[in-house]
């Protein structure tokens, strides 16, 4: 028996990358799946197409499987809304929900639209609320689900160019932990992955440097989409029950778990501070343990295992 035997599950961004390799591992594992995808662009704002999610939803049935498509917008909570009855009208269930789609809108921040902005954050913590908000009742009520929403290090850790979507991701990282919290109770959890992985989104990505270059290489030769699908349906199976609220990272065969933000020092005056104090006392004392303006490669140095 596969680890999601029985269990139905929404898979969004399902016609490539991450979502896909999801949708069909989640199949394999035993799974019935709703497969959507808007079937648009990497940088969103165009009509989409139902092709690309029905063509993934057709290699399920065709391995054995069951699955339906699904071409609506993550932003949109109707949509959504729809979403999840169509997984109750077609398989009588829904017990948990993948979430990696996502678009990327990528520029330095003095330059950056309000379009811009306004879309990535659409599809990232807008689509990671709707999939959540229409979906929590539901999980509430039969005492299980599981969310798995997705990350970033662009978020996390930070990298040049993206404030749009590390804004986004590092929301998403906020709303998983309050689900995970309020759903303790009620048998539901909410765990999230900053995935490593080629995929169309990454390869929009500019090279201008050698260095660029070697890293993007790495990437496309070790770092698959497929070897984050393994964690995201561990994560969605009711056998991960005690895993929630946990942030994870998927880096070729390594699983990385991040630490999440804690005090790291603290310097207290029985006096009270003074902008002066300040400058000339606490800042300098807890200047070692600052965190360093580098980026993910600065934190992942090493190539990928």
């Amino acid at each position: 028996m596969g680890v999601l035997e029985g269990k139905v599950v929404l898979v969004t961004g399902a016609a490539g990358g991450i979502g896909k390799e999801c949708a069909l591992l989640a199949a394999r594992e035993g799974a019935k799946v709703v497969v959507n995808d808007l079937g648009g662009s990497v940088a969103g704002g165009d009509e989409g197409s139902a092709g690309p999610a029905e063509a993934t939803a057709a290699e399920i049935r065709a391995a054995g499987g069951q699955a339906v498509s699904n071409s609506e917008s993550v932003t949109d909570i109707e949509a959504v809304r729809h979403m999840v009855q169509q997984a109750l009208d077609e398989f009588g269930g829904l017990h948990a929900v993948i979430n990696p789609a996502g678009i990327l809108r990528d520029g330095m921040f003095h330059k950056m639209s309000d379009a811009d902005w306004d879309a990535v954050i659409a599809v990232h913590l807008r689509g990671a609320y709707n999939v959540s908000r229409a979906t929590i009742e539901h999980f509430r009520g039969q005492e299980e689900g599981s969310y798995v929403h997705f990350t970033s290090t662009s978020g996390l850790i930070g990298n040049i160019g993206q404030a749009n979507y590390a804004a986004a991701k590092l929301g998403v990282m906020g709303l998983s932990r309050i689900l995970a919290m309020e759903g303790a109770m009620k048998n539901v959890r909410s765990n999230i992955i900053a995935p490593f992985a080629w995929t169309r989104m990454i390869a929009t990505i500019p090279v201008k440097d050698e260095a660029s270059a070697e890293r993007v290489g790495r990437m496309q030769r070790s770092m698959r989409a497929d070897q984050v699908a393994q964690l995201a349906v561990a994560l969605a199976s009711p056998e991960s029950k005690d895993v929630s609220s946990q942030i994870f990272g998927v880096r070729g065969n390594e699983v990385v778990l991040f630490d999440q933000p804690r005090p790291v020092r603290s310097m207290a005056n029985t006096e009270g501070w003074s902008p002066r104090s300040l400058i000339d006392v606490a800042l300098p004392a807890m200047k070692n343990d600052f965190t360093s303006l580098g980026a993910s490669a600065t934190v992942f140095p090493y190539d990928p295992i």
